[in-house]
C-alpha cells in the first residue's frame, strides 16, 4: 500500500468520527429538525461523506469515536462546528449542551475549562463569528 492510502485512509476517518459528533449532537434531543439536517447536509458535502455514509452514521452514531486533534487549531475548528450545530435551530437545550460538555472534553480541552469554553463557544456563534473570528476568540 502507498503511504499516500494510508493518509487518505486516517484523514476520511478523522472527518467520519467528526461528523459523527456532529450527527450525535442534532440527535440529543431526539430529533434532527430541518435547520440541523441542512447543517448535516453541506457538512457532509465539506467533509467528502457520502449520502450512503450519512445515513449509516446517522443510524449507528454511537458507534464513532471522538479523535481528539493534535492541534488547537484544528480543535477549535471542530468546535466551531459542533457550536453550530447545537445553535442552528436556535435552540440549546439541556441534552445538548450536556453533549456538547463531553465533546469538548473528548477533543482535549481542559475539563476545568469545559463549560467556559461551551459558553463562549456559543457566544460567539451567536455574535455571528465566521471560522477564522471565532479560532481568534480563543
Amino acid at each position: 500500500m502507498h503511504i499516500s492510502n494510508l493518509y487518505t485512509t486516517g484523514f476520511k476517518q478523522r472527518n467520519r468520527d467528526h461528523f459523527a459528533a456532529i450527527v450525535r449532537i442534532a440527535l440529543a434531543d431526539g430529533v434532527i429538525t430541518d435547520e440541523e439536517q441542512a447543517f448535516i447536509n453541506r457538512t457532509a458535502i465539506n467533509l467528502e461523506i457520502e449520502e450512503e455514509e450519512v445515513a449509516s452514521i446517522i443510524k449507528n452514531v454511537d458507534q464513532y469515536q471522538i479523535n481528539p486533534p493534535s492541534s488547537k487549531r484544528v480543535r477549535l475548528e471542530r468546535l466551531y462546528d459542533l457550536a453550530r450545530i447545537v445553535l442552528v435551530d436556535n435552540i440549546a437545550d439541556d441534552a445538548e449542551k450536556k453533549l456538547m460538555h463531553r465533546l469538548v472534553i473528548g477533543l482535549g480541552f481542559d475539563a476545568d475549562q469545559a463549560n467556559a469554553i461551551v459558553e463562549k463557544s456559543f457566544i460567539e456563534i451567536q455574535k455571528g463569528c465566521d471560522e477564522d473570528d471565532f479560532i481568534s476568540a480563543f
